[in-house]
This record gives structure tokens, C-alpha cells and sequence, in this order.
């Protein structure tokens, strides 16, 4: 039963709520996000750590952030969070297999990432 949750028949699984809500509280409307990427981050999350929960808003965060990019992502969070997911950014650009990392690659993949992101972080987007 807890399957169908993710298709919508008895509503959403509770993980992808959470995502929603934690990608709503950084700026980004979570209709811009598909399923299938917010799916992609829940699956990474419960793989790192064995439950999403605790991490959805730091990992909605960090979708927020190279979704809506730098300006748009403080106007929303202000100076101090923005700061934080920079640095997350640069630790995720030095250490390539980490979740951070993964999480950016599937904004990349996905062709949701704002091309102020890719500029500012020297990301490859063409390979």
C-alpha cells in the first residue's frame, strides 16, 4: 500500500511530502522539481544514511540552491543559509562521490540547475 502513496491513489509518500515542503520553505516551488528527480533525491538519501528524514532539508536545500541559483536563492534564505550551501557546493566539486555531489550531478542531469551554478562552480554540464 505504502507503494501506491507515491502514485497519488491514497496521496503522496511521506518522504516526497516532506521534500515538498522542505523545497517550498527554500524558495522553490516544488512543481518545478519532477517526481522523478524528488524520487532520485529521497533514494539517495535513505542509501547514504538509511533514513531520508533528518536530511530532506538540508538535501532541499542544496536542489534549491542550484535550481533558483545564487540571487534569487538568498533573497529567499538570506545571507547565512546562502553561505552554507556554497560551501557545501565547493566541498561537492572537491569530493566527487559524496551525496552533495550526487545531488548537484542529478540537478545537472536533470537540466534543472541555473547556469549561474554551473558558472560560478566551474561545473562540466556537457559530460
Amino acid at each position: 500500500m505504502a507503494m501506491l502513496g507515491i502514485f497519488g491513489r491514497f496521496g503522496r509518500a511521506r518522504d516526497l511530502r516532506h521534500l515538498d515542503d522542505d523545497l517550498r520553505a527554500a524558495g522553490l516551488h516544488p512543481a518545478l522539481v519532477s517526481d522523478a528527480v524528488k524520487m532520485t533525491v529521497i533514494r539517495l538519501l535513505k542509501t547514504a544514511h538509511g533514513d531520508a528524514g533528518p536530511h530532506v532539508a538540508d538535501a532541499a536545500a542544496l536542489v534549491a540552491y542550484c535550481t533558483l541559483g545564487p540571487g534569487p536563492y538568498a533573497e529567499a534564505n538570506g545571507t547565512d543559509l546562502t553561505q552554507a550551501v556554497e560551501r557545501r557546493l565547493h566541498k561537492a566539486v572537491a569530493e566527487e562521490s559524496s551525496l552533495d555531489a550526487q545531488i548537484v550531478l542529478l540537478t545537472i542531469h536533470a537540466d534543472i540547475i541555473h547556469p549561474d551554478v554551473v558558472e560560478g562552480f566551474g561545473l562540466d554540464v556537457d559530460g
